[in-house]
């Protein structure tokens, strides 16, 4: 009996041990592929990349191209305030890939860098490269504006006329007032000249209130209101067309300017003129630091405005007076055309 049963474990324990190696030999293969990952991710957890800087289709974000591959940086705010961060500047980076990074750029492997440094390689010639990396390293961004003015003659006049009445009830102060419009509006037509364009620019129609000390404002009439532009580019016709809406039964002239359609070489000239302006003073402050201009950073043009009105009427309630008045002169003088930029230099400050 005892040595039936020590039989009995001894072919149980061959059991477990054939089973337990059985075990260990499908594992194997899984193990040594867990430990081949591991040591490749191991093995490619920080690289460096040389390439060029380039912004991304998308605002904001920027690209190291290499030869091979394009890497998003997941933390280029970290240099942009770099005078050599900029597009097409030739950099090393050193890194970590993040391929399941989710980010708003369409473009690039994720990369967080450690290390971006310039290596002062690319197209710009030996100058600027030392200027950015070696023996120029003392350089000072300045951000200046430079201002121009041209003058230019106008091509153009804008004149506002308007016919106001008044009645007892809306009709009739509506009436009125379509007979008298249509009136002014025939005789500057005849005025400005087949070329000019006239167009109703604004219409109104209200009661006028009294308003008596503790009672509630009463309807006395109602007041009907038509202005009437006209846009010509015939300047001697500007006087005729005045008098001749007055004569019509114009009450009001609103407004008389003139301007500069066709203004292309007019601010064409004060840009020029401007950016000249704001390199001048690039230069002199880089001269006064006992260096030079190294780079043009930015332009950015100024809001300077449209050309302003030479002659502005006074609007209000000026009448349109007397028939027998002599011709209303107009001057048309020339018109200031101002441009206005913003110039950013890297500016080297002596050796």
């Amino acid at each position: 009996m005892q040595f039936v049963a020590r039989r009995a474990r001894s072919s149980f324990d061959e059991r477990t041990n054939r089973e337990m190696m059985r075990r260990i030999l499908l594992l194997l293969p899984l193990l040594c592929a867990l430990g081949c990952v591991s040591v490749a991710q191991a093995a490619t957890k920080e690289i460096t990349i040389k390439g060029r800087l380039t912004p991304t289709v998308e605002a904001g974000g920027w690209l190291v191209v290499t030869a091979k591959e394009k890497y998003l940086l997941l933390n280029a705010a970290r240099w942009r305030n770099e005078s050599w961060f900029r597009a097409d500047a030739e950099v090393e980076a050193t890194g970590e890939p993040k391929p399941g990074t989710i980010t708003v750029y369409q473009e690039g492997v994720p990369f967080q860098a450690s290390t971006l440094r310039p290596t002062g390689g690319g197209d710009e010639g030996d100058g600027a490269a030392q200027d950015v990396t070696g023996g120029m390293s003392n350089l000072t961004r300045v951000v200046v504006s430079g201002e121009a003015t041209v003058q230019a003659q106008p091509d153009t006049s804008v004149v506002t006329v308007a016919v106001t009445t008044q009645a007892r009830t809306a009709l009739e102060a509506q009436q009125e007032n379509a007979r008298k419009s249509d009136a002014v509006v025939r005789a500057v037509k005849d005025a400005a000249g087949a070329n000019a364009e006239v167009k109703t620019s604004g219409y109104s129609l209200q009661p006028q209130y009294a308003y008596n000390q503790g009672q509630p404002p009463t309807i006395t009439a109602y007041e009907a209101r038509n202005s009437v532009t006209v846009t010509l580019s015939e300047l001697s016709r500007v006087g005729a067309v005045v008098d001749a809406a007055a004569h019509a039964g114009a009450t009001n002239i609103d407004g008389l300017s003139f301007i500069l359609r066709h203004d292309q070489t007019a601010r064409a000239q004060a840009l020029t003129q401007a950016t000249r302006a704001a390199l001048d003073k690039a230069q002199a402050i880089a001269q006064a630091l006992g260096g030079r201009v190294v780079r043009i950073v930015a332009v950015q043009e100024g809001g300077g405005p449209r050309p302003v009105p030479l002659y502005e009427a006074e609007a209000g309630r000026a009448r349109a007076t007397l028939a027998a008045a002599p011709p209303t002169p107009v001057e048309v003088g020339a018109l200031d055309i101002r441009s206005e930029v913003q110039l950013i230099a890297d500016v080297s400050t002596g050796k």
